[in-house]
């Protein structure tokens, strides 16, 4: 899979402006649990995933970690180049939740064929568009939704990015995703346990009931 085929406007750019971004693209091979970006002062450049997963999040002054959207196959990351978005600037981590195989055009490459072109000035609102809504439905679920609810969500996610019902996550995992304390984490863990929705083992979570926690979850 080459990059020409992932970055979805490529038949909208010009000649010179794809030699542009081939002659900077770099390719990098990421493994799980590296940090790619880390905060508004690290413009690493825009990030197009050829294959893995990588985690998007943010740190609270106390330095707990909650995330605020994922990267899979094809996603783009923006927010890696905060530098280019004049008036903006956002503290986010990103690292690796599997071995990722991606590319990164520099910011001014890509800033540069940005306002040269209306497609991609187009493309470039749309993925900030669609992020940005990730984020407003995040503070939808924190202010609006019970733990319980939420860690059933998670769950359910978790579940469909993972295509099975045995995840292999901590709760300090779970409690990073979700902006909490890994205790409060096992105590929603055992009470769903309680309700035989899942069953708890070390490092593992199993969903056994998933019509009640899918009512729980989407409630």
């Amino acid at each position: 899979m080459e990059f020409q085929s992932c970055f979805l406007i490529w038949d909208k750019l010009s000649a010179a402006q794809q030699r542009g971004i081939l002659d900077s693209l770099a390719f990098r091979q990421i493994k799980r649990g590296a940090v790619i970006h880390n905060g508004s002062m690290d413009c690493t450049g825009l990030l197009l995933v050829k294959a893995g997963q990588l985690r998007a999040y943010i740190l609270s002054e106390e330095g707990r970690e909650i995330t605020i959207y994922r990267l899979f196959d094809r996603d783009i990351c923006l927010f890696s180049a905060s530098c280019m978005l004049r008036s903006a600037q956002f503290d986010i981590t990103i690292e690796a939740e599997k071995d990722t195989d991606l590319w990164v055009i520099p910011a001014e490459v890509y800033r540069q064929i940005m306002e040269e072109s209306a497609p991609v000035a187009n493309y470039t609102n749309e993925i900030m568009a669609a992020r940005f809504s990730e984020v407003m439905w995040l503070v939808e679920q924190i202010m609006w939704k019970s733990m319980d609810r939420r860690v059933a969500a998670f769950l359910l996610e978790e579940a469909a990015i993972e295509d099975g019902n045995r995840l292999a996550i901590t709760h300090e995992t779970i409690a990073k995703h979700l902006g909490t304390h890994r205790e409060v984490v096992t105590r929603m863990l055992r009470y769903l346990q309680g309700e035989g929705m899942v069953k708890l083992s070390r490092g593992v979570v199993e969903i056994t009931d998933w019509d009640q926690l899918k009512a729980l979850g989407n409630g």
